[in-house]
């Protein structure tokens, strides 16, 4: 447990690096590779007492994963609407808002859960729509690209091991979860959004309000790689192995969405660039022909 939580603390401060340092697109889906959940994944097959429950387990991680979609984009959403509401502290209260609904709709799937307790093929077929929503959700996200500039300040190392112990404890406590015998809540609790919270609130603060919200979508996005993941390992770690069947669902995963991902948003963004300086240019000629009208 602690070697899984340990390298989950080491992956969150890259996170949150890739965001700063190449701005919210490109750090965007960079933050969002399958990281955190290859030690989650390890940890968990390490303590299952059967494949069964592993699976399980994995199943319910695009479920978390979608619920950390909405998370992201309510960090879209919310300042504005707080700011228009004159709402004073916009960060804490967007901080309390997000992380509030976040539970409730964690609280419902495990209720949900505990009243149904679908079999193993079931919570793999959950598993598979809640990937498919999200991706639904992702294309939205990203159907406009958003202001997303590199940091510009620097910031101090304690801030990135603040983000790393977040991680940590995130990661240790969804594994302390999963041996209590409690799949779904296991599952959820590797996907908190603590890192999703730490990089909102430290780049927040550290640069600025445009470099997380221009994050949200591509983050949105690129989220679906664990979830893809996680569907992935669910049969190919007991059936090659942990460390092999890991790497072939990490090299899969990102093959299939975060590249793909990272490829839509860039071409996404020289197409809004393309328009913003069209209709500059086309209002730079209307204004030059209105100048020679008047004169």
């Amino acid at each position: 447990m602690i070697p899984s939580a340990l390298l989950a603390g080491a992956i969150a401060v890259l996170a949150t690096f890739f965001v700063e340092r190449f701005g919210g697109i490109v750090g965007g889906i960079l933050s969002t590779l399958p990281t955190t959940i290859v030690a989650y994944a390890l940890g968990i097959y390490a303590q299952s007492v059967s494949t069964d429950e592993f699976r399980r387990a994995m199943a319910f991680v695009p479920l978390g994963i979608l619920l950390n979609a909405a998370y992201l984009l309510l960090w879209r959403w919310l300042p504005d609407q707080l700011k228009r509401l004159q709402v004073r502290h916009v960060l804490r209260s967007t901080i309390a808002l997000a992380s509030f609904a976040w539970i409730v709709a964690a609280l419902v799937l495990i209720f949900a859960h505990d009243h149904y307790e679908p079999s193993v093929e079931e919570s793999v077929f959950f598993g598979g729509a809640a990937t498919c929503v999200g991706l639904a959700l992702g294309l939205y996200a990203t159907r406009r690209v958003h202001s997303a500039p590199r940091g510009s300040h620097r910031v101090r190392l304690i801030t990135y091991f603040m983000r790393g112990v977040g991680a940590s404890v995130v990661v240790g406590a969804a594994i302390l979860i999963g041996r209590s015998g409690l799949p779904l809540a296991s599952g959820l609790a590797s996907v908190f959004p603590i890192i999703f919270t730490t990089i909102m609130v430290s780049t927040w603060l550290s640069q600025g309000e445009e470099v997380p919200a221009g994050a949200a979508g591509p983050m949105t996005l690129g989220t679906l790689s664990i979830s893809v993941f996680a569907l992935l390992a669910c049969w190919w770690m007991p059936a090659l192995g942990p460390i092999i069947g890991a790497t072939c669902a990490w090299c899969a995963s990102t093959a299939c969405v975060s590249i793909p991902g990272y490829l839509y948003i860039r071409s996404h963004c020289m197409v809004s660039k393309d328009h913003e300086q069209a209709a500059a240019d086309q209002s730079g000629t209307i204004g030059t022909a209105s100048n020679r009208k008047i004169s």
